[in-house]
């Protein structure tokens, strides 16, 4: 899918499909999404420059994915989606930034392409040139990222909170076992959110080095503060994704110690009642032999010193436990 975005006397144009040479010349800003041949064609014949291939977007090499020919940049990093419906996920996405318009060429649609399409229709002027689209774009990457850590602290918070209490609290096992799977599966989401995130603040801090590095032919003299704004916000997200990381482990510690004491105590009932068991089932099974002489067969008392003796011999394990304090 082809999306060209351009501005005619002031107002915002935005159109779909393969356009004319010229027209798609005019675009300040062109959006591949799963392109096909004959759009790739249509781009690399308007502005005269390669579109990458997904194999080459792919390529981890920092010299396969930031690099420049002529006037023009090549930048590709992994951006995570997937976040709203719970199936996360990293995708290459290519920036090709060219002195009369910005090339992105994706796979998957990160929610902040969605809302940042948005604004530039409400304010158009964030499309004044291909430099400054890149790097609003990227502000609203980064502002969209920060969103998704404040969210998922808050989830893990939340979950974390739930299952202490219900282990301080004397809740069915139900309700206490349904708390710590909960927190259980948002410390897993946790875990792998602040992960993807690292590696999309990884991709973005790598982009915004080389474009400062290039930033006296790439970037206008007007939209240079903004590089030293948006390294600003990566690095404090990345702190704060490190910060939730470790966080994260803590509290995954700390639940899977919950667990272990929960399930040792139900062992512990089962070792004690088997270690209780033991003496009157042995008198039992004495009791049950064939054998022809044994005098308290043939006694009135016999069958109830028998039961009392098991008794007797079950309770004797229960109060020595009790006694240690294992009870």
């Amino acid at each position: 899918m082809l999306t060209s975005y351009a501005l005619a006397e002031g107002r915002l144009v935005v159109r779909d499909g393969i356009l004319p040479t010229a027209d798609l010349a005019r675009a300040v800003w062109i959006d591949l999404l799963n392109p096909t041949a004959e759009e790739e064609r249509a781009v690399q014949a308007a502005l005269r420059l390669e579109i990458p291939t997904r194999e080459e977007m792919e390529e981890i090499e920092s010299s396969s994915r930031l690099y420049r020919e002529d006037e023009t940049l090549f930048l590709t990093a992994n951006f995570l989606h997937g976040v709203e419906g719970g199936e996360y996920g990293s995708t290459p996405i290519t920036f090709v930034l060219a002195s009369q318009a910005l090339v992105t060429v994706r796979h998957q649609t990160p929610k902040a392409f969605a809302v940042f399409a948005l604004r530039c229709q409400k304010s158009p002027g964030l499309l004044a040139s291909p430099d400054a689209v890149m790097l609003h774009l990227f502000e609203q990457i980064v502002d969209r990222l920060a969103d998704i850590l404040e969210r998922i602290g808050a989830n893990m918070d939340r979950a974390s909170a739930a299952a202490f209490r219900s282990a301080k609290a004397k809740v069915k096992a139900d309700k206490r076992d349904a708390d710590l799977r909960g927190a259980l599966i948002t410390l897993g989401e946790v875990g792998e959110v602040t992960t993807r995130a690292s590696e999309t603040l990884l991709g973005l801090s790598r982009i915004l080095t080389f474009v400062g590095a290039e930033k006296a032919t790439a970037v206008r003299k007007e939209n240079q503060p903004l590089i030293k704004t948006l390294v600003r916000d990566v690095r404090s997200l990345v702190d704060h994704a490190g910060v939730l990381n470790s966080k994260a482990n803590f509290l995954l510690d700390a639940v899977l110690g919950i667990i272990n004491v929960e399930q040792t105590n139900i062992i512990k009932t089962f070792t004690v009642a088997s270690v209780a068991l033991m003496p009157p089932t042995l008198i039992a099974s004495i009791y049950g032999m064939n054998f022809s002489h044994m005098p308290e067969l043939n006694s009135a008392w016999g069958y109830p010193a028998a039961l009392l003796l098991m008794i007797l011999s079950a309770a004797a394990p229960i109060l020595y436990f009790k006694r240690k304090g294992w009870l």
